[in-house]
């Protein structure tokens, strides 16, 4: 998908989820894993290896390339189920989608996108499941967003492969772009986090 249409998409979405949620409060995400805002953890960040060091952190050590636990309440009456998107919102790049998350769920245990585990796509490393950070060297700017989004639906979603191919990202953004044009995208959360790999990250 190209950075404009992934803009356009995610702008729908955005819109679609903005929708007045009758509950009692507004729907909240959160994360034990890091900070909203802040710079995510090395258990996170994924391991791309070059002669044995790592490109994705910045003394080359493996990244744990472990999905977040989190947290979230408030989930809107009538939610029939939830979906989950990770992406990097600087490079307009997937790196986890689940859906079909029970209502009652409560959050996901770190490593929830493990390969494997149900009810997920392939993301835009071609992983299906979770697959962490990794901002490119030379990209500008260095530090990179990434936002993770939580959807809650009044309806499962159907996700098929498409031919011979497991469903991935986009296919996953169109299902939920139907569901709001049903209106049945009942209310949305986000929390957001940053990366550098470069040595002045900080990691």
């Amino acid at each position: 998908m190209t950075g404009r249409r992934f803009a356009a998409v995610m702008a729908l979405l955005l819109a679609l989820g903005a929708q007045p949620v009758l509950a009692a409060s507004p729907m909240t995400l959160s994360s034990p894993t890091f900070q909203s805002g802040q710079t995510m953890p090395r258990s996170m960040i994924f391991t791309h290896g070059v002669n044995l060091i790592n490109l994705c952190t910045d003394d080359g050590a493996p990244g744990g390339n472990t999905s977040p636990a989190l947290a979230w309440s408030h989930v809107p009456a009538g939610t029939v189920s939830l979906a989950v998107i990770m992406i990097d919102q600087t490079a307009s790049f997937t790196h986890w989608g689940i859906y079909n998350i029970p209502p009652a769920a409560g959050g996901l245990p770190a490593n929830a996108g493990k390969y494997g585990n149900p009810d997920q796509v392939v993301n835009d490393f071609g992983e299906r499941g979770y697959s962490g950070p990794c901002p490119p060297a030379g990209f500008r700017p260095e530090t990179h967003t990434y936002v993770i989004t939580l959807y809650a639906l009044g309806t499962k979603l159907a996700i098929n492969p498409v031919g011979m191919f497991p469903a991935n990202a986009e296919t996953l953004y169109r299902a939920l772009i139907d569901a709001g044009r049903a209106g049945k995208i009942l209310g949305s959360a986000s929390i957001s986090g940053t990366y550098n790999s470069l040595p002045e990250s900080g990691i």
